[in-house]
């Protein structure tokens, strides 16, 4: 199966009102052809709606969307040329899997000639052959994810469109749906539009994440680069598993927190407001006893120390009252390295890995 046309995505300056309510504030975005392009934010950040807005279920107040640079903004979602997976998959229950994935050939008017060809080749790509005469009621939710995808890829759309499609399955069966995506989408090329409110999931599959907040677009950016540089506070609690301490700006690369001095390897973001040192609990280690040539020292009271299975999740005081989270791993080493309750700890935080944000983005 073969995408027949990889299409760029243009949204300028789209809002939804109802009544005093705003959803969606004059966003703007563009997606490149062949890109997959997660929405990521909290409920009732806008992303549904911008989503709706691109799938013609949602009608914007104003603004535009362009599909392979045709005005798109008022079309029908059935003349889109898109697929679109719902998070309930809307799959027909009294059909089998053969005619569930055949029906958007059907609603098209496709030559009937080639349906079998088309379903069969749907399936194949989410490794469901030999299931077109299964009853949707005998699947899985896994595989009914993977027949959702099936029938929305059936048609060859030029656009997909997918709606928290994993958000109903387990934990372990949604990560390795995560990794089954992003395989399918590199060897589709299709352009992806996906909605989620898990960060892991949008860091795992994605090209670029576009995080929203209250209907505006906050930051768009490469998953490794918006978690290691986010644009301000909100982000920065947002991906990862970061905790946030009051900064107070020394100089251009250096700040203090909880009265000890934290050099970064960037510049500290510039401006009068409020500065944060966002500390991703995985990037603060325990003081070894080892050289501390180059690294920020950081003196603490362990708080608690709560198990999780692979790993401790541990908390950690300042002299200010600030608190601080660190992940260590749950082998007897780093428990035997690990001091108690109450009792005091040096951490160690690495320059490259000082991230300070101010509390909303320029």
């Amino acid at each position: 199966m073969q995408i027949r046309e990889r299409v760029g995505v243009e949204i300028e300056g789209a809002t939804r009102r109802y009544g005093k309510y705003l959803a969606l504030d004059d966003l703007t975005l563009s997606v490149a052809p062949g890109e997959f392009v997660s929405l990521l934010g909290p409920s009732g950040s806008g992303k549904s709606t911008l989503l709706g807005i691109l799938g013609g279920f949602v009608t914007p107040s104003s603004g535009r969307v362009r599909i392979g640079g045709e005005d798109v903004t008022f079309t029908p979602p059935h003349k889109r040329d898109i697929g679109v997976v719902f998070q309930n998959y809307a799959l027909f229950p009294h059909l089998t899997v053969g005619e569930n994935v055949a029906f958007p050939l059907r609603a098209r008017r496709m030559p009937k000639a080639d349906w079998g060809a088309k379903v069969r080749d749907a399936l194949a790509m989410v490794e469901l052959s030999g299931y077109e005469d299964r009853r949707i009621s005998a699947m899985s939710g896994g595989q009914r994810q993977r027949v959702a995808l099936a029938r929305a890829m059936v048609f060859e759309p030029r656009l997909i469109l997918m709606d928290e499609p994993l958000s109903a399955l387990d934990k372990q069966l949604r990560e390795s749906m995560q990794i089954e995506l992003r395989h399918l989408h590199e060897k589709l090329g299709a352009t992806t539009i996906y909605v989620t409110h898990d960060q892991r999931e949008a860091l795992t599959m994605s090209d670029r994440v576009a995080i929203l907040s209250e209907g505006r677009l906050v930051q768009v950016d490469a998953p490794q680069r918006l978690h290691d540089h986010p644009a301000d506070a909100f982000v920065a609690r947002f991906i990862g598993e970061a905790v946030l301490a009051k900064a107070e700006r020394l100089d251009g690369t250096s700040v203090r927190v909880g009265g000890t001095s934290i050099v970064s390897a960037r510049p500290i973001p510039p401006g009068t407001g409020p500065l944060f040192l966002a500390v991703h609990s995985e990037k603060l280690l325990i003081d070894g006893g080892g050289s501390m040539d180059g690294l920020n020292r950081i003196e603490g009271t362990v708080r608690e120390i709560i198990y999780q299975g692979e790993s401790l999740r541990v908390t950690v005081v300042l002299p200010d009252g600030q608190v601080l989270a660190l992940r260590q791993p749950s082998h007897h080493i780093a428990r035997a390295r690990l001091p108690a309750p109450g009792q005091p700890v040096s951490l160690t935080l690495h320059p490259e890995d000082v991230i300070i944000v101010p509390e909303r983005a320029l």
